[in-house]
């Protein structure tokens, strides 16, 4: 259900579907072709993103005045750096030379007219050099002379992924359950920590639905401490999954607790000095494994432990403790030479905390003695400033309805702040991000991106600075440079141009908006319609589904060609709709936290409320022909919808759904239904969530799919399902496809055209075409 991290691995096994108890003969209806399914993905984003030029997709900063880019047109994509001062962009680096160079040390083709959509960066040496990290691995590459590029990995003994330092000179990693650090020039590696044991290791990476090789370690500013822990996850429950081979299977078992649990995972933080290995250990009880923000403690998954931040001169660090069940919450200093902390102040709360969305939003101002605390105390998640002498609010810096989604910068000296914010402007679709700078001894907010639309940010280091990409579901995105002092505009850095897009068929999604479950509150989504729309025609309905807490169904009000396969889908002869229900975010507190100790609820009133509204609406939606699909919650939800509704939902599609979460992590479910318990006649208050105690109800068609080796969401919680529903002697269909983790990577295209060909038979009682083969995921 952690949908923030979607395990893609290749597996390298053929998928195989394993049907079950199939019921009820072929619909009479059309029968669709092989060219109405190349239709359809046509507006897959593999066909659409490329249509798209100039835009801004990403953003990395190379220091306080330079950023890099790449835009995008027909002839390919091209690597940009924009200089702040000028506002002047030109090419970072010669693309064909690099290339190459790249195909000469890799040993595989690199092509000089594309860039990896993820996993690849550069960074520019002293000496002119570019270090390149692709895919993982990192080359130096001299274009200025030879022409060569050299794997930086060379100099390594070991292959262990590590946390490279501020000053760019040694990396942090672990080998054998202890901290080691290895020297970038000369490959020198040197052992931190000696006590480390089998479970009982430095740094570890393990939060159960993830566990890597990599280390979690907060390096200290001046690069000469590292802020990390030593995990106990002695007597922790296992998790086991199978890989199936030609021989015998291969076994994976991890640590993985479960709600209800006496054991789980426990952390003491620790300082180590690199230079003399001095290991500090923090005066303080053992913590919880857990965030003030997600699911990890690495919310961002780049190595760093998001609740720890050290004082910009290392002496001094802060961190937030959790209790196991998310509702109390200390913020904490300690000395990193001595160990001693104490609890500045702490904050408890009726449901959950949460620190923001998107960032961990506390912030450490050790020289004023004092921290920006978020809370949620007035229904919306505000800054207040805290006296870190006394432990008292000083005054709040952000007041009102609207939330402080992301703190992306603090000026010490100023006093000023700078934050992502959601629902604070009258009029402006609540879920649209914009952009404010507020003083911390008070004033009004300033805000700094006025443009009705959804602000994508990312800010100098310097804070002077910030690049602005701005667009809505219906409207590309205008990319620009502003000044992070008012937002007047600096430069403009691109302005996507969808001429091709809308030249090969392309039609926007279409917002809407309807009534929550109280008949009263704004609930937003967007629709999809086929492309040859007839509004004299009955067209059935395909509720795409996730419930939340952290995320919702739109997936995003940006500018999007594709949002999944939403408007392929649409193109078979459906309405395809997305709604974002009571209990997902952004919103305020009482509508995140709407089904709080219910998480049976899925958000499931709100779909099946907002459905039959817009069918009042449109005469041409069939409200009585709605399916309902989603993966991991989303497959939750649609197995408990048709469970739950099952004479308004006729066909559910759920993929790796954590359907009963006693089964699942449980940081998960004890954050959103509470800590376990059971009563005296063996009932718990975990049974309103639990999709195979409703198997009796089930009269529609119903697919189950799940990843044999998913380490997220295993396999055994599609099984629970699956034989509840054999127990009460219910027709259903499942496909478990071997050796794929969450996201079934390869199987991906396999899985998808299933699901379309579930789709057109049961719920548009046409008849699709035999085994389309949808076009291979370029990532893959």
């Amino acid at each position: 259900m952690s949908s923030t991290i979607v395990k893609t691995r290749l597996a390298g096994a053929l998928a195989v579907g394993l049907l079950v108890c199939t019921t009820g003969a072929m619909a009479q209806g059309r029968t669709l072709t092989a060219q109405d399914y190349a239709q359809a993905e046509r507006f897959m984003s593999y066909n659409t993103a490329p249509l798209v030029d100039h835009d801004v997709q990403r953003v990395k900063w190379l220091d306080d005045t330079r950023f890099w880019y790449v835009d995008h047109d027909a002839s390919g994509d091209h690597v940009m750096v924009m200089d702040t001062a000028t506002g002047n962009a030109a090419p970072a680096f010669d693309q064909t030379r690099l290339a190459a160079a790249l195909s000469k040390a890799t040993g595989k083709p690199v092509p000089a007219d594309k860039v990896p959509a993820r996993g690849f960066d550069f960074s520019v040496q002293k000496d002119g050099r570019y270090d390149i990290d692709l895919m993982g691995k990192h080359y130096l590459c001299d274009l200025k002379g030879a022409g060569e590029c050299t794997a930086r990995s060379a100099v390594k003994t070991g292959h262990e992924p590590g946390i490279v330092s501020p000053d760019k000179t040694k990396e942090a990693f672990i080998r054998d359950w202890n901290l080691w650090v290895r020297d970038l020039a000369t490959g020198k590696e040197t052992q931190l920590t000696t006590d480390g044991v089998k479970d009982f290791g430095y740094a570890t990476d393990n939060a159960g639905w993830i566990h890597t090789d990599r280390a979690v370690v907060n390096w200290s500013p001046d690069s000469k401490k590292i802020a990390t822990y030593q995990q106990d996850q002695r007597g922790v429950g296992e998790m086991y999954t199978v890989k199936t081979q030609v021989g015998h299977p291969v076994l994976d078992a991890w640590k993985y607790p479960l709600p209800g649990d006496d054991k789980v995972f426990m952390i003491e933080p620790v300082v180590i000095d690199v230079a003399s290995r001095k290991v500090v250990r923090l005066k303080i009880e053992p913590q919880q494994r857990l965030s003030s923000l997600c699911d990890d403690i690495s919310c961002n998954s780049d190595g760093h432990w998001s609740d720890l931040k050290w004082a910009p001169d290392s002496r001094t660090l802060a961190m937030v403790n959790s209790s196991r069940d998310r509702k109390h919450e200390w913020y904490r200093v300690a000395d990193a030479d001595t160990g001693a902390v104490r609890t500045a102040f702490e904050e408890s709360v009726k449901d959950y905390y949460e620190s923001g969305h998107g960032e961990v939003n506390w912030q450490y101002l050790p020289k004023a003695h004092e921290a920006i605390w978020p809370s949620e105390r007035n229904d919306w998640n505000n800054l207040y400033l805290y006296d870190l002498k006394t432990g008292k609010v000083k005054h709040a810096v952000t007041s009102g309805e609207g939330n402080v989604a992301e703190v992306l910068h603090v000026d010490r000296q100023s006093r000023a702040l700078w934050f992502v914010g959601v629902g604070k402007v009258p009029g402006v679709d609540p879920y649209y991000r914009q952009f404010w700078k507020v003083g911390l001894d008070g004033g009004k907010p300033v805000l700094l991106t006025p443009e009705n639309a959804d602000h994508t940010i990312s800010m100098s280091p310097d804070g002077k600075t910030f690049v602005d990409s701005w667009s809505t579901p219906t409207t590309p995105p205008v990319t620009v440079l502003r000044s992070a002092d008012d937002g007047h505009v600096i430069a403009t850095v691109a302005k996507a141009d969808i001429s091709r897009l809308k030249a090969a068929g392309w039609v926007p999604p279409i917002p809407f908006t309807v009534k929550a479950r109280d008949g009263k509150t704004d609930l937003y989504g967007v629709m999809f319609k086929p492309t040859n729309f007839d509004p004299n025609r009955k067209y059935p309905v395909i509720d795409y589904v996730y419930p939340g807490p952290q995320t919702g169904s739109v997936r995003g009000r940006s500018f999007n060609p594709s949002r999944g396969d939403n408007q392929a889908m649409a193109e078979l002869g459906f309405i395809v709709v997305a709604l974002d229900g009571m209990g997902t975010p952004w919103r305020s507190t009482t509508f995140h936290h709407t089904w709080y100790g219910n998480m049976g609820d899925n958000t499931l009133p709100d779909q099946v409320k907002g459905i039959q509204e817009l069918a009042q609406r449109y005469p041409w939606i069939d409200v009585n022909r709605v399916g309902i699909w989603g993966h991991s919650g989303g497959g939750n939800t649609t197995a408990d919808a048709m469970l739950r509704y099952p004479d308004f939902f006729k066909v559910g599609w759920a993929e790796s759904g954590n359907h009963d979460n006693r089964n699942y992590e449980n940081d998960w479910g004890e954050k959103y239904q509470g800590l376990l318990v059971t009563n005296k006649d063996g009932t718990t208050n975990y049974d309103n969530q639990a999709n195979e105690d409703m198997a009796k109800n089930l009269k529609g068609h119903l697919m189950l799919v799940h990843g044999t080796i998913d380490d997220n969401v295993p396999v055994g919680e599609t099984y629970l399902v699956a034989q509840a529903l054999i127990k009460a002697n219910k027709d259903f269909d499942m496909l478990i496809i071997p050796n794929v983790h969450h996201g079934y990577a390869a199987s991906t295209p396999y899985a998808t055209r299933r699901r379309w060909d579930y789709f057109v038979q049961y719920l548009a009682g046409d008849t699709p075409p035999k085994e389309y083969e949808l076009k291979k995921w370029p990532w893959f």
